[in-house]
């Protein structure tokens, strides 16, 4: 007689089902996390992956389970019943795989390595630079490349870790973090002749971002709604902002430039101590309550979807986003 032992009848390891292996504790922690954040678009920048990898991997979930868990419209996301039922126990889910992380992350060591970052000039000097050596102060271990250039980049061909970018649309193929809005405004050194209308840039010398003398058509647009087309003529134009900036302060003309490169940020000010966040407040906004229309407002921080990033990077976006938060 054989000495193998066999299970009984109907006794042994069940075969789990679609749904089941479809809702693991991955498939519940995506779910809880999407619906914390409220939208797909957020939760793809808060988990580090692109939009379309989120709607795929929910999909496969409907399908899976045969359940629609949200009602999706143009403007908003939210749950269906079946997905309000099934958030309590994911959300249980979540929290327990964040106090696991924390807690593994509280005994490891600190974040190191490197972190190659671009940016765009103006933004990498007057803004991420203080941020920079706050971060290093808190992570020592952490070294920086920095491409401080307003050249378009490939992070993946040019192995970058993080790009910062003044886009209103960026790649799909990358995870895009708003990290600060901003307006262009037109800057003068205090003497220089009074500015009361838009119009009235046409007859004065402009410093203006670009490769050519060629007059430039402006649209500008004021708080209450008004907008004025004026166009400018360059008496200096290049490809350096701060140059540019330079030559506004010592009185060369009306430099045309976004918020960030010349006023003191207030985020970064609670942070350092002082208006170290730009160049000396030597500039004036010689049109308050006007602001020149470019089509973009916000730097995003671009980087490559997990798992290709480094958590050194993932944590730097995180603290230059949450530092300046009350700038967004």
């Amino acid at each position: 007689m054989s000495t193998k032992e066999t299970a009984p009848p109907g006794i042994g390891r069940r075969r789990r089902t679609v749904a089941e292996e479809a809702l693991d504790a991955n498939a519940l922690e995506l779910f809880a996390r999407i619906a914390q954040a409220g939208s797909f678009a957020q939760a793809a920048r808060d988990l580090g992956l692109t939009r379309a990898a989120i709607s795929r991997r929910i999909a496969a979930i409907e399908s899976a389970v045969g359940l629609a868990l949200f009602a999706r419209s143009t403007r908003s996301l939210g749950l269906t019943e079946a997905g309000r039922r099934l958030h309590a126990r994911a959300r249980a889910v979540r929290e327990a795989a964040e106090s696991a992380r924390l807690a593994l992350r509280q005994t490891r060591d600190q974040l190191d390595g490197t972190v190659r970052i671009s940016a765009t000039a103006g933004f990498g000097r007057n803004v991420l630079a203080p941020l920079l050596a706050r971060f290093q102060r808190l992570h020592p271990a952490v070294r920086y490349e920095l491409f401080f250039t307003d050249r378009r980049v490939d992070l993946l061909r040019e192995g970058l870790d993080i790009a910062f970018r003044v886009t209103s649309r960026p790649p799909e193929a990358w995870v895009a973090q708003p990290v600060l809005k901003f307006a262009v405004h037109a800057y003068a050194a205090p003497g220089h002749p009074a500015v009361t209308h838009p119009h009235d840039l046409a007859a004065m010398p402009a410093l203006l971002l670009g490769q050519n003398d060629e007059p430039f058509p402006s649209q500008w647009q004021h708080d209450d709604g008004r907008s004025e087309d004026v166009s400018l003529q360059a008496s200096a134009w290049g490809s350096d902002l701060d140059a540019l900036v330079a030559l506004a302060r010592h009185g060369a003309g009306i430099v045309i430039a976004p918020d960030f490169c010349v006023e003191a940020v207030p985020a970064l000010q609670e942070i350092t101590g002082d208006s170290g966040a730009g160049p000396a407040p030597s500039l004036r906004n010689v049109l308050p309550g006007w602001k020149l229309l470019v089509g973009f407002d916000t730097v995003q921080a671009l980087t490559l979807p997990l798992p290709a990033g480094s958590e050194a990077a993932r944590a730097l976006v995180r603290f230059v986003r949450d530092s300046l938060m009350a700038e967004r």
